[in-house]
Formats: C-alpha cells, structure tokens, sequence
C-alpha cells in the first residue's frame, strides 16, 4: 500500500492486487490500529486514524462489496478519505464500548455531550478540545451515538513540541466519565508521525 498525502482512485489497488497485498500485510494494518488505539477508562476507546488505516478501510470496503467502477470508488473515497489527518491534526473514532445492552442504554443517556469533552494535552500547553462528528449530529435529547468522530486541531507550536518529544495527555472531563491517560511512547511516535 502506497502513501500518497491523498487518496484518489488512481492511487488505490485494484481488486486483484489488493486481495494479493492483503494476504502479506494485514497483520501489519492490525498492529498499526493496535497501535493507535488508546483506551480511555473501561468503555471508551479512541482509534487515531492514519492514512494507512483509512486507505486500507477504503480498500477493504471495495473489496467486500465487489466494488470496481469509479463512481463506487468515489463514494468510498468521499466516506472515508475525510478521516485523514493533515498535519495539524489528529482525527480519531471514538468508541464507546459496553457490552451489556442495557448497562449501554443507560450509560448513552448519561453521557450525552461526552464527545465535546474529549481533549488532548500537549505537555506544557492548554488542552486542546475536541471538535466531533462533523458529518453529521450523533446524538439526540435522550441519548448520545455509541459511535463518534472526533479532530483535536493542534498550533503549530504544539505539532514541533510532541515532533521533539512532549509528553501527551489524552482525556475526558465529561462529568460521568472523567478520565485520562498519559499516551505511551511507541502510540506517541505513531502519532507524531502524523504531525507535520
């Protein structure tokens, strides 16, 4: 898989070229996830998007659905592409993760507004708040989405100290699910590779 900076047709694989990659180098993919994905509390789990994870999505999404004509692909692509951070930024899906049905319904209805909540703190700086689910609204009056889509928009200062080796902060201060995490060093320079 090729990073360009953008993702256009002309730079994803074809079909058969994309099933041949996928055997060697999914589990590459996972442990790039895997990598970025930082877990907040119990239930709620931040995956840092990359261009790698995104193309490989856009990839495995025109693989299942057998998708090979360009105005198919152009959905994907205008889907996805979007999630891609552009240096100044981090961009993330965020998870928040219950396994019993019920326990989930209540805890949505608590946490209504959570994902506005979200920060990151660059050591030595002011948090940095989430802006969430540009595409659309997730939530409603009763309850909020289990699914959002959250950017941090970080100042040029704040992108040179994390690229030079600044601790980073990742956290909530929602009032029913305070929580934070220092990010460890290997997700950080995973991170701070997206930073320009």
């Amino acid at each position: 898989m090729q990073l360009t900076g953008h993702i256009k047709p002309d730079s994803l694989m074809s079909l058969e070229a994309y099933t041949k990659w996928r055997k060697l180098h999914k589990p590459d993919v996972i442990a790039h996830r895997k990598l970025r994905s930082i877990q907040l509390g119990e239930h709620v789990n931040l995956q840092f998007e990359s261009e790698t994870t995104i193309r490989y999505q856009i990839q495995e999404m025109l693989r299942i659905e057998k998708v090979f004509e360009e105005e198919g692909i152009l959905q994907e692509i205008e889907a996805y592409a979007p999630l891609v951070p552009d240096g100044r930024n981090w961009k993330a899906t965020m998870m928040l993760e219950y396994t019993d049905i019920h326990e989930r319904k209540r805890e949505l209805a608590k946490l209504i507004g959570i994902e506005d909540r979200m920060f990151v703190e660059v050591e030595g700086y002011a948090r940095v708040y989430a802006i969430a689910d540009e595409d659309l609204d997730r939530e409603n009056d009763e309850k909020t989405s289990a699914v959002h889509f959250v950017r941090f928009e970080l100042t040029p200062t704040m992108c040179a100290s994390v690229k030079a080796g600044a601790a980073l902060k990742i956290g909530c201060d929602h009032t029913h699910y305070p929580a934070h995490v220092v990010v460890a060093p290997d997700a950080l320079a995973s991170l701070a590779g997206d930073l320009k």
